[in-house]
C-alpha cells in the first residue's frame, strides 16, 4: 500500500558527478537567434548523453474550457513529424539501445532522450523536428483523444483514490488555473477541433518558449555547432504567449469535504495552501515536511505509526508549483480507529511545531537529510538536465543548481517555527476524508 501511493503521488508531479573544483556543477548557456536558450553539461565519465528540451508550458497556460491540452501535447508530438513516419519516433531512439520520455505539470512540459554519445546529433535531429514539424493533424488527434481519454480512466476514474488531486485542488483553487489538472477534462478535449490543437502548437511549441539542455559525454564546441545546425533555422514563435497572472485571494477558511470512493481504507487529506517554489518560505517549509515526514523517524511517522498505532502510514509533502500552491498531509488510519481521532493526532503534531523551535540536534539532523537529498539527487545525468531546464524555466537561472542547497542551509529554527504557524492553520487548508462507498448513508 505503501508504494503504491507513492506511486500515485509520483505519477501527478520525474554516473558520477562531474563537479568543477569548487564542488559546483558545470555548465555553459547560450541564445540562438530564434529566442532558443541552449545548456551544456559536460560528464565525459559515462558514454552517455541527455537531450532535452522543456516547453514552459503546462496546464495552468490552458482556458477553463479546454482543459487538458498541455498533456494531449505531451502524447502527440510522440505522433511523428514531417520528417519521421507516424508511430516510428520512439523506435529511432529504441534501436540507437536509448531511453525516452516527457512528462507535464502545471507549469511546464519536459520531453527527453537518453542516448549512447555517439548518437547525440540523432537526438538532436529528433528534439528539432518536433519543435519544428510535429504531425498536428486529424489522424493523430483522434488517435491520441482516445489515448488520453483512456489514461483518465485508467489513472483517476478508476484507480483508488485516483481523484485526490482533482477534488483537493478545485476546492482550494477558485480562480487560479491550478483550480484543474494536468490530465484535464475529456469533454474539453471530445470538443476541441482540430485548428485549436493547431493554434497550440503554434503558440507554445516554439523555440523561444523552450530551453535545450544537453548533458554527459559531449564536447562543447562541436556540440555548439550541431545545435546550431539543427534548431538555429527554425523560426520565433508569432504573438504574445499566454502566461496567466491570477492571483487566488486567500482562501479564508477551512473548507471540508467527503469522498466515497471504491476503496477499502479511508484516507485523510489535508491540503494547506502554501507558498511557491524558490522563495524563502518554500525551502524552510520544506524542511518542516522532512522533519515530520522524512523517513521512520520523522514526527508524524513516530507518533500516528509507532507510538499511538492509529494510522499504517502518514507524511507530508509540497506540490512543488511555480506559482503558490498546496502543501498535502495524509494519513491511512489502522482498521479499527477512527479518521477523526486520526486527524485529530496529526493536527496535535503540527501544532507541537507552531510552539516549540525543534531543538539542535534535531535541526542538524535536518540539515545533513536536505544535503544528502541534494547531493545524491544531482548523480544522474538526466536530473541534473532535468534541474537545469527546470531552474531556468521556472527563474531565469540555471545557475539555482549550485545555490539551492545555501538556500535551504540559510533556513534557520526560527523560519521553520514562523512557517508551521503561517501556514499550518484550520482557516487556511482544505480536508478530504476519503471513505468506502459502503460507509455512505
Amino acid at each position: 500500500m505503501k508504494k503504491t501511493f507513492l506511486l500515485l503521488f509520483a505519477l501527478l508531479l520525474s554516473g558520477s558527478v562531474a563537479f568543477a573544483q569548487s564542488g559546483q556543477i558545470e555548465f555553459t548557456e547560450f541564445d540562438l537567434d530564434n529566442g532558443l536558450h541552449v545548456i551544456l553539461h559536460q560528464d565525459n565519465s559515462t558514454p552517455i548523453v541527455s537531450v532535452s528540451v522543456m516547453y514552459h508550458v503546462g496546464s495552468k497556460n490552458e482556458q477553463p474550457d479546454r482543459t487538458g491540452f498541455a498533456h494531449f501535447f505531451e502524447h502527440l508530438m510522440f505522433e511523428g513529424t514531417k520528417n519521421i513516419p507516424r508511430g516510428e519516433y520512439s523506435k529511432f531512439v529504441e534501436k540507437a539501445g536509448g531511453t525516452l520520455n516527457a512528462s507535464t505539470s502545471p507549469d511546464r512540459t519536459y520531453y527527453y532522450e537518453i542516448l549512447p554519445s555517439n548518437q547525440l546529433e540523432m537526438g538532436l535531429w529528433l528534439e528539432s523536428e518536433r519543435m519544428l514539424h510535429a504531425k498536428v493533424d486529424s489522424v493523430g488527434i483522434q488517435t491520441q483523444k482516445k489515448v488520453v481519454i483512456e489514461e483518465k480512466k485508467q489513472r483517476v476514474d478508476n484507480t483508488p483514490y485516483g481523484s485526490f488531486q482533482e477534488e483537493l485542488m478545485k476546492r482550494a483553487f477558485k480562480e487560479h488555473p491550478y483550480r484543474w489538472t494536468t490530465i484535464g477534462d475529456p469533454d474539453h478535449i471530445r470538443a476541441a477541433k482540430d485548428e485549436e490543437f493547431q493554434h497550440f502548437y503554434d503558440e507554445f511549441y516554439v523555440p523561444n518558449n523552450a530551453v535545450l539542455v544537453i548533458a554527459g559525454d559531449i564536447e562543447p564546441e562541436n556540440t555548439r555547432e550541431l545545435v546550431k545546425k539543427y534548431f538555429g533555422d527554425i523560426p520565433s514563435g508569432e504573438g504574445d504567449i499566454y502566461r496567466p497572472d491570477v492571483v487566488e485571494p486567500p482562501l479564508k477558511g477551512e473548507v471540508r469535504d467527503t469522498i466515497f470512493d471504491n476503496i477499502q481504507l479511508p484516507l485523510l487529506l489535508q491540503a494547506y495552501r502554501s507558498p511557491a517554489m524558490g522563495t524563502e518560505d518554500f525551502y524552510a517549509l520544506d524542511m518542516l515536511n522532512t522533519l515530520l515526514a522524512d523517513g521512520q523517524s520523522s514526527r508524524l511517522h513516530k507518533s500516528l505509526v509507532d507510538e499511538q498505532q492509529l494510522a499504517m502510514q502518514a507524511g507530508s509533502f509540497p506540490f512543488p508549483f511555480r506559482e503558490p500552491g498546496v502543501n498535502i498531509a495524509y494519513a491511512f488510519p489502522n482498521m479499527g480507529n477512527d479518521i477523526k481521532d486520526v486527524e485529530d493526532a496529526m493536527i496535535a503534531e503540527i501544532e507541537k511545531v507552531k510552539t516549540d523551535l525543534i531543538d539542535e540536534h534535531e535541526f542538524q539532523k535536518l540539515q545533513n537529510q536536505i544535503e544528502s537529498d541534494i547531493v545524491s539527487g544531482n548523480t544522474r545525468i538526466a536530473t541534473r538536465a532535468n534541474n537545469l531546464a527546470r531552474y531556468y524555466t521556472y527563474f531565469g537561472d540555471a545557475g539555482m543548481i549550485n545555490s539551492e542547497l545555501e538556500k535551504y542551509m540559510a533556513v534557520t529554527r526560527e523560519d521553520i517555527h514562523r512557517v508551521a504557524n503561517k501556514y499550518f492553520n484550520a482557516d487556511n487548508r482544505v480536508v478530504l476524508y476519503y471513505l468506502p462507498k459502503s460507509q455512505k448513508q
